[in-house]
């Protein structure tokens, strides 16, 4: 009975931790992942006129047109 019990225990350890793990990925890492997405998407399919480029050349000022209507800028990496 006693060797049971010690299963159980390290059983409940080991889902414990793992569902703390999922919590961690889940609230911490996933949402800046997702961001980060999210973020290349729109600058992939976003218009990145070359004249609004920063003055160190390293990103540019974008816009996106939706429903035929321009929308706010957004900054994206100059890749030339």
């Amino acid at each position: 009975m006693k060797e049971a019990t010690g299963e159980l225990n390290a059983t409940v350890i080991v889902v414990i931790i793992v569902a703390l793990l999922v919590a961690f990925f889940y609230f911490t890492i996933w949402p800046t992942i997702n961001n980060n997405m999210n973020a290349t998407t729109a600058c992939n399919k976003a218009i990145c006129p070359i004249e609004n480029r920063s003055a160190d050349g390293k990103t540019v000022e974008c816009y996106l047109y939706e429903n035929g209507q321009k929308s706010d800028t957004f900054t994206c990496a100059w890749k030339g």
